[in-house]
């Protein structure tokens, strides 16, 4: 029988940080009970990973900040007990696993918390290798954390989080830098951790679709920083769903593209929130789709994109990435053409990248050309982001195996390359070098030195269009995750380059602004901007690339439009990938994507 004492009380918190003039999140009171798995949801800025941080004690005793209220955990005061003690109580898993990590080895790095609990050494051991197992990581165990990838480091990090055997286990964001076997991996680790039903786990995430076979609760905090829902998660969505895509939260994949369904004339009642579900409301005659897509007229074919800008004119916008559409076989062939008939914008030849004696990337060939959104894709550890690095120059490729935009990046100077290819970092703080956000965004421009008046002119311009102008004189380390991405594409985009390369371009986004920074990007493209993504979200690519690329044990394994990829899911299962279950039901159903 489950203890009905709470392993977490929070009574009437808020946190203020230094600069804030608000406190976010505000008088939030709940409790948390053995065995539940309770997802935490809200806006970007609402103060999600701010509550996280208090869970623990890291705020007030490491993180500056006015906290009021209470958080017992474990039955321990946070503003009274050592963080190493509460560290027992609650175990935490960053945003950014880099955060975290201190040691030189994996098996040192789980080994690395219970040592200082001071376990007998058999039982570190044990725990060590349990949760190196669980994650998928004990055959790297030797091997020093820098050689992991990014995906590779979150799976350490709820490694290290397992290995503590605390009670509660807070996970912020733990699967976005994952691809889905990973995703698949780290829930049934955790599963088996709940499965005992001594533990619970509070979780922040906006994969919703791997989520909700998980979590058995889910509280949702409003722009503010207060509870405006709490409860049963079907209930939750179901009951609130107008109110929250009004807020923009994340919500799971098959109910997005329901609600846009609804919108273009379908009953699907109750509302799915699975892709199953979805296929069965869809079986059971709740859609409508209309005619073939080769046989829809122009008129039919209009995408739920458009009626989506519609909206925003109107002041109606759902915020919602996922688009529903009829995409005609004909735009894709003029796509192709189009494609074909250009001068690529960006050439590798032979690419081969090293990282000390390890080949990372092997003989790479590509040619993007201009005007495209190409995303990368493969499994954690392919190569994506090491190939991005490398094209942009941020990882110096060899002489001559790489041209953008008529340069060589491992000869151009830092400001020439600048001015041709912008590169958003997939953890927005390792770009981040000045005190303020404006001074942040005005250094590029410096160096190329432009006029104060011009500099003050398009900083300005770019604080408005990423919703950052109350945010000027902030230092770039205290915004919230979805701030810090906002302005790391806005330092890239300041120098106006022909190519903009993003790393995981929505990690760290709500609904909202996702949908808010993809419609840019189409933005930028519509004018002439080349775009290249790397992204686990294969269910992004599909809907709003018009290239992909996948690699394969950092070789080229596929190449080409990503209408034509998209239709063998062989190309994608045997770079161990899978086509997401939401493409497939709509593919399925009549339904594209667009």
């Amino acid at each position: 029988m489950r203890s009905s004492a709470p392993l977490l009380r929070v009574r009437d918190l808020s946190i203020t940080h230094a600069d804030a003039a608000r406190p976010s999140p505000a008088d939030v009171t709940f409790d948390i009970r053995p065995g539940e798995v309770v997802l935490l949801l809200g806006p970007s800025g609402s103060g999600k990973s701010t509550l996280t941080l208090a869970l623990n004690g890291l705020i007030p005793h490491a993180v500056p900040a006015t906290m009021t209220g209470q958080v017992v955990a474990g039955g321990l005061d946070t503003t009274e007990a050592l963080t190493a003690t509460l560290s027992t109580r609650v175990a935490m898993v960053f945003q950014d696993p880099d955060a975290q990590i201190v040691t030189g080895t994996v098996y040192d790095e789980v080994a690395f918390g219970p040592e200082n609990l001071r376990l007998p050494l058999d039982e570190v051991r044990a725990r060590t290798e349990g949760a190196l197992r669980r994650v998928g990581l004990w055959e790297r165990r030797a091997e020093n954390p820098d050689r992991l990838s990014g995906g590779g480091r979150q799976r350490l990090a709820i490694g290290c989080a397992l290995a503590m055997g605390s009670p509660l286990i807070v996970l912020d964001e733990p699967t976005a830098n994952l691809d889905p076997q990973g995703i698949d991996d780290v829930y049934a680790a955790l599963a088996d951790v709940i499965a005992a039903g001594d533990r619970a786990i509070l979780l922040v995430e906006h994969n919703l679709d791997a989520a909700m076979s998980f979590v058995t609760r889910t509280i949702v905090l409003d722009r503010s920083g207060r509870i405006a829902f709490d409860g049963a998660p079907a209930d939750v969505i179901r009951e609130h769903v107008d109110e929250l895509v009004t807020m923009g939260v994340w919500l799971p994949a098959a109910t997005i593209a329901a609600l846009r369904m609804r919108d273009a004339g379908a009953t699907l009642d109750p509302l799915p929130l699975t892709p199953d579900e979805l296929a069965a409301a869809l079986a059971a005659g709740g859609s409508s789709p209309g005619p073939p897509r080769e046989e829809r007229s122009d008129a039919s074919s209009r995408s739920l994109s458009e009626e989506r800008s519609d909206e925003t004119k109107r002041g109606e916008t759902r915020g919602i990435p996922h688009r529903v559409s009829s995409r005609s076989a004909r735009s894709t062939t003029e796509e192709r053409a189009t494609t074909a008939a250009a001068q690529p914008i960006v050439r590798a030849h032979g690419l081969t990248v090293r990282r000390g004696r390890t080949e990372i990337l092997h003989g790479i060939d590509l040619d993007i050309a201009p005007g495209t959104f190409t995303a990368i894709v493969g499994t954690n550890g392919a190569g994506k982001t090491t190939l991005l690095q490398a094209l942009a120059g941020v990882v110096p490729p060899p002489k001559r195996q790489v041209v953008v935009d008529g340069v060589d990046p491992a000869a151009a100077s830092p400001r020439d390359l600048a001015s041709r290819i912008g590169f958003v970092f997939q953890n927005p703080e390792h770009q981040f070098i000045a005190h303020t956000v404006f001074d942040e965004l005005a250094h590029g421009l410096r160096l190329r030195h432009l006029s104060d008046a011009e500099i003050t002119e398009r900083v300005q311009s770019m604080l408005a269009r990423f919703g950052l102008e109350a945010k000027a004189d902030v230092h770039p380390f205290l915004l919230s995750g979805g701030e810090k991405r906002r302005l790391s594409v806005g330092t890239a985009l300041i120098t106006r380059p022909g190519v903009l390369a993003l790393d995981e371009p929505t990690f760290g986004q709500d609904r909202a602004r996702a949908a808010e920074l993809l419609t840019l990007l189409h933005d930028l493209r519509a004018e002439g901007t080349t775009i290249l993504i790397v992204t686990h979200d294969l269910q992004l690519v599909a809907e709003h690339s018009t290239h992909t690329i996948v690699l394969r044990d950092g070789r080229m394994h596929a190449a080409g439009t990503t209408a034509d990829l998209f239709r063998s899911e062989r190309t994608f299962t045997e770079a161990g990938l899978r086509l997401p279950p939401l493409q497939r039901v709509l593919a399925a159903s009549g339904w594209a994507i667009a």
